[in-house]
């Protein structure tokens, strides 16, 4: 299938690893031009060199919590390339995870500045240089936790259902400019994130890596019918899809990539 994407001109957020990175591989293989935003310059040249001989790669270092940042990380892409097609914000944080009742509201501000603030400012950068451009697409990654709650996660949980009505808002206020938006809301996949919450398991439990993640798909996603992490290409393939000419009538929808974990309709 074309999905349209050649010369498009691309930018992804969280892209130096993971759901991101996978993503920005993806649309570079299928001809856009890429951007990759990270706050970490040195990984984010790493997977610019890993990722330059599927297509044209631009890496830009900015912080999401800084507005200063996201407008000079936007002045830059746009000197290179003049537009800006497609964001996808995979950048995010699991936050503080503990009971509710010792969550400071420094820890609850942690994971909102970067999971929704951050949502917020790089939407803001970028959508009104759609609207010029009268096509666009945005495709917010939210989670299973937006809708199926994990008390030991409160703030992550928050913030990921509250990108999800964040989407939905957008998709009202902008389709009739032709920029789409839609989310993706993963489950349990493969990544650095999902790496270091089963590398604390491990160790606290006294098991291996990989006897970690059993337990915790036994234990805390019994939904999971796959009975493993996803792939962070499973995630990019639905994401590419969202962005491309073939998805021209999906507006303010939210697809789950994963595995069956939320159990609900």
């Amino acid at each position: 299938m074309d999905l349209g994407l050649k010369d498009k001109v691309a930018v992804v957020t969280g892209a130096d690893s993971g759901i991101g990175k996978a993503t920005a591989q993806l649309l570079a293989r299928e001809g856009a031009k890429v951007t990759i935003i990270d706050k970490t310059l040195e990984t984010l040249q790493q997977t610019a060199e890993e990722l330059k001989k599927f297509g044209e790669i631009f890496t830009v270092q900015a912080n999401l919590t800084q507005p200063k940042e996201i407008e000079a990380a936007k002045e830059q892409i746009l000197e290179r390339f003049g537009t800006v097609h497609i964001l996808v914000n995979a950048a995010g944080i699991t936050g503080a995870t503990k009971d509710f009742l010792e969550l400071s509201d420094q820890e609850w501000y942690e994971t909102i500045e970067v999971d929704l603030m951050g949502t917020v400012r790089i939407c803001r950068a970028f959508i009104g240089v759609m609207r010029k451009a009268g096509w666009g697409r945005v495709i917010l990654i939210s989670s299973e936790d937006a809708l199926q709650p994990y008390p030991e996660e409160v703030p992550y949980c928050a913030c990921k259902a509250a990108v999800l009505n964040l989407a939905k808002n957008l998709s009202k206020a902008y389709a009739k400019d032709g920029v789409l938006v839609n989310a993706v809301s993963p489950a349990y996949i493969a990544t650095p994130m999902t790496d270091t919450m089963m590398q604390k398991r491990s160790k606290e439990l006294g098991v291996s890596f990989d006897e970690a993640i059993n337990s915790f798909l036994d234990e805390q996603r019994p939904h999971i019918e796959l009975k493993r992490r996803g792939k962070p290409e499973e995630v990019a393939a639905v994401i590419a899809f969202l962005c491309s000419e073939q998805s021209s009538f999906v507006v303010g929808s939210n697809y789950r990539v994963d595995g069956g974990s939320v159990a609900s309709l």
